[in-house]
């Protein structure tokens, strides 16, 4: 069984190995999930524009090239195509070990050839619902939508940082009365000036946001390069054991309160000598009146709690 695993994959490999001289731009990293059978293979580019797509077998694959190739491997048990990573899951016939490093190369170069991942023009449009929120913040309003946006939290400052990654904030700050705008998952924040009220603008935008989704323009072209206020993510391999912890904690009880606000919370730093835990708040978070106080009382006191005599207070770098 393995040296027929070994064959069907080296001649399923070979094919892409003409192509592998030309990786210069593309590149494609390895990261490990909580799931030993699933790897994440993360793109320096983006893959799709917005949302997500979700294949158990070749026939379901159809309009995704790459993904029906990945299916001829024969531990290939599922794949998953995001904005900018690919999920594989895998049979038991092979460990990740075996593998992981081929299946790496021929993404790569797949991707690098130019092929497209997704033929997205052929995929039938859903109906885009947008629905507008108030806030705790009142110079903030939130924007949820039925369709996934980004797999990767983006916040801009000005349209200058926009035209950089995100066509759709860039698009936005054509209003003369925003100021901010963060890009989540499923939602969009914006922050306005004093100039106007939200009640004048709030169906305009509401309407700009599903016209623009609804004729698949792009949300985001690019990812910010550099770990900035935009991009604040880093990865779990590149954190401490604390450090690990908090940002579970965050995760899994944090985050989604304060997203159904508008809002996010990003871990940014742990001192083990103060014991102080620095985030970043982004959207309906950043500049809200009540942010000190959910702060204090509401993250810090779970934090202490559920991480006892390893944390001394929690401090916002911003807002």
């Amino acid at each position: 069984m393995q040296d027929f695993l070994y064959i069907h994959f080296s001649v399923f490999y070979r094919n892409f190995a003409p192509h592998l001289q030309l990786m210069s731009s593309i590149k494609i990293n390895i990261q490990e999930t909580n799931n030993e059978t699933i790897l994440k293979f993360v793109s320096n580019k983006i893959l799709v524009n917005g949302g997500s797509y979700e294949y158990n077998n070749i026939d379901e694959a159809k309009n995704s090239p790459l993904a029906q190739q990945l299916f001829h491997l024969p531990f290939v048990k599922k794949v998953l195509v995001t904005a900018n990573f690919i999920a594989i899951q895998r049979y038991d016939i092979v460990q990740w070990s075996d593998v992981e490093e081929e299946v790496r190369e021929q993404i790569e170069a797949y991707i690098q050839n130019g092929a497209p991942v997704v033929k997205e023009e052929s995929t039938k449009k859903d109906a885009v619902e947008v629905y507008a929120e108030v806030t705790p913040n009142p110079a903030v309003m939130k924007f949820g939508t039925n369709k996934a946006l980004t797999q990767t939290d983006v916040e801009f400052t000005n349209i200058e940082e926009a035209s950089k990654s995100s066509p759709l904030a860039q698009a936005l700050f054509s209003f003369a009365f925003v100021k901010e705008i963060f890009i989540s998952e499923n939602y969009i924040s914006i922050t306005k000036y004093d100039m106007i009220d939200w009640n004048e603008v709030y169906q305009e935008v509401r309407t700009f946001i599903r016209n623009y989704i609804q004729d698949g323009k792009k949300i985001i072209s690019e990812l910010p390069k550099q770990q900035t206020k935009q991009n604040v993510e880093i990865p779990k391999e590149n954190l401490t054991d604390t450090e690990a912890k908090i940002v579970d904690i965050l995760d899994e009880y944090i985050k989604p309160a304060v997203a159904s606000d508008g809002g996010n919370i990003a871990f940014q730093s742990y001192d083990a000598e103060s014991k102080r835990v620095s985030v970043i708040l982004q959207g309906a978070c950043s500049g809200c009146p009540s942010s000190t106080v959910t702060l204090k009382n509401g993250i810090e006191t779970m934090l202490k709690e559920m991480l006892p005599n390893q944390i001394s207070e929690v401090v916002a770098i911003n807002g």
